[in-house]
């Protein structure tokens, strides 16, 4: 029985099936009796799960008798087999035992390799099972070493990494110390479950909230958003479900000591708690606090939004290296671009200057209609084609003939443009499929075909911040540059429709960088 003993040790102590450990036992002993009577032979070996009586035997394959050998030691023809047992046939296995074996020093210790290494590969295997779902679980550990800034964990049952730029700035550990992390990757690679933890992730913030706000656990709040400079400041977005609960008092807590708890595990860092709202311009203006916001212009083409501060607020809106006002455009999801009135005045006049002069050349007006069409909040041709003859009719000083005439002239600009580019398309030999590609202005696809973009195809091959760059940030997001990218690769049937569903969201420009880096980090941590 005491073999059977020491495989429910093993299986006890290691967190895994016993018959696992049999298995390996048995695999190991198989091994050590192949080196004694030769490894051509096919020698199979069996614990009995309840004596622990180890039996060995030696196996031969029946074949036809005008069938052709391949092994000589593992298989036997059929007439010579009947020699043996009469009622056997071709397919069945002639089972000869085996003494038991006398393990030697050498048998011993490579029967003992064997099982130990199947012990591990099924412990990591447990683990991985153990883990993989448990992805964006917050866990409690014990440091066991630390190796260049990069931090193994002691999990009990498993062992975890936090990488030097996921731990927090100035945060140093040593071994033994209780440490507490966001799981945010589980990956099974050869040598075992890789457990990667962070203590700067987003998420992280908004698990340490659910842990010590009920209300929040409970879902009757929501943390919609989270924005983090780790271990310096972070906001946070809250929504409440019921109109009873104040979300930012339940997060606070009494005298602040819920949102503390977090302050505290994240070794200071300062916690701005704003309420959550749809409306895009009030969510930034609660996340500048506590600067105070005199104006807000929303441009919802490329999700920019220039907001206008007094001058005395200027610094405090922008914050210490821009660290508020960056942290108030994650929070929202918009690029955020803070100026003085005295700047937004210098620009809403530069504004009004530039489109008075396309409004003058373009429609061949003096400058007193091109003043009155900015005024009235027009900014491009395309605007004064599109608008009825009655609507601009009604505009202060205008009559249905200048309407008339306005709306002509634009037309015809408009159709002028249209032919140039058509003539362009063909000088530059840009062709069909990129001149009509979706999320392309003309100017763009010409700005493309300058720099050798000249088709559908070429426009496919390119990552969203090449595009961005050959367009320029003020003209396109990168949010619309890798619609426009994705757009282009469907068209051309890159993807099946499984692939589609999977990767609609997906930064695709920049995934292979971000992998090969994550790669790169994953080596060093391994060689370190």
């Amino acid at each position: 029985m005491e073999i059977i003993q020491v495989a429910e040790a093993v299986a006890r102590e290691k967190s895994i099936d016993k018959e696992i450990v049999i298995e390996a036992m048995e695999e190991a002993i198989q091994k050590a009796g192949r080196s004694k009577y030769g490894h051509e032979f096919d020698i199979r070996v069996n614990i009995d799960r309840q004596t622990g009586d180890i039996k060995l035997f030696r196996y031969q394959e029946v074949i036809e008798d005008d069938a052709e050998i391949e092994n000589e030691s593992q298989q036997i023809f059929l007439k010579d087999a009947k020699l043996i047992n009469p009622d056997i046939k071709a397919g069945e296995f002639i089972i000869e035992p085996l003494p038991p074996l006398d393990f030697g020093r050498v048998a011993a210790q490579t029967a003992r390799q064997v099982i130990m290494q199947k012990v591990r590969e099924a412990e990591r295997q447990r683990q991985y099972q153990e883990y993989k779902d448990r992805t964006g679980e917050i866990v409690n550990g014990v440091v066991k070493r630390v190796e260049y800034g990069n931090v193994t964990v002691d999990l009990g049952r498993a062992e975890a990494y936090i990488r030097r730029d996921e731990t927090l700035p100035r945060e140093h550990f040593k071994n033994g110390d209780r440490i507490r992390a966001y799981i945010y990757e589980v990956r099974e690679e050869q040598r075992g479950p890789q457990i990667f933890l962070s203590r700067t992730h987003p998420e992280f913030m908004a698990k340490l909230f659910q842990q010590e706000v009920p209300e929040i656990y409970d879902g009757l709040i929501e943390i919609k958003a989270v924005a983090r400079d780790p271990g310096s400041r972070a906001k946070i977005a809250v929504l409440s479900h019921d109109t009873s609960i104040d979300p930012v008092g339940a997060c606070v807590g009494m005298r602040g000591s819920r949102v503390q708890a977090v302050v505290n595990e994240l070794q200071g860092e300062k916690i701005d708690i704003v309420p959550w709202t749809e409306d895009t311009a009030a969510l930034a203006i609660s996340a500048l606090a506590p600067a105070q916001v005199t104006k807000v212009v929303l441009d919802e083409d490329i999700k920019r939004m220039d907001i206008v501060v007094a001058e005395d607020q200027l610094s405090l809106a922008i914050g210490r290296r821009g660290q508020n006002v960056r942290l108030a455009s994650i929070l929202s999801g918009w690029d955020i671009d803070i100026m003085s009135e005295t700047e937004e005045a210098e620009r809403r006049q530069a504004e009004f200057q530039v489109r008075s002069v396309l409004f003058i050349e373009a429609l061949d007006v003096d400058e007193v209609i091109a003043q009155l069409l900015v005024v009235e909040g027009f900014s491009s041709i395309e605007e004064i084609a599109d608008t009825s003859i009655d609507e601009l009719a009604r505009i202060e000083g205008f009559d249905e003939d200048v309407a008339i005439e306005l709306k002509n002239r634009a037309e015809i600009y408009l159709n002028q443009k249209a032919e140039e580019f058509t003539e362009n398309c063909k000088e530059l030999k840009i062709d069909d499929s990129l001149a009509n590609a979706e999320g392309l202005t003309r100017e763009m696809i010409l700005k493309l075909a300058e720099n050798n973009v000249k088709s559908l195809d070429d426009l496919a091959d390119l990552a969203s911040d090449e595009l961005i760059e050959i367009i320029g940030e003020d003209k396109i997001t990168d949010e619309i540059a890798n619609t426009t990218i994705m757009s282009a690769r469907k068209t051309l049937g890159w993807f099946d429709d499984e692939d589609e569903n999977k990767d609609e969201n997906i930064d695709i420009g920049n995934d292979l960088k971000e992998s090969e880096s994550k790669i790169d980090k994953d080596k060093t941590l391994a060689s370190a």
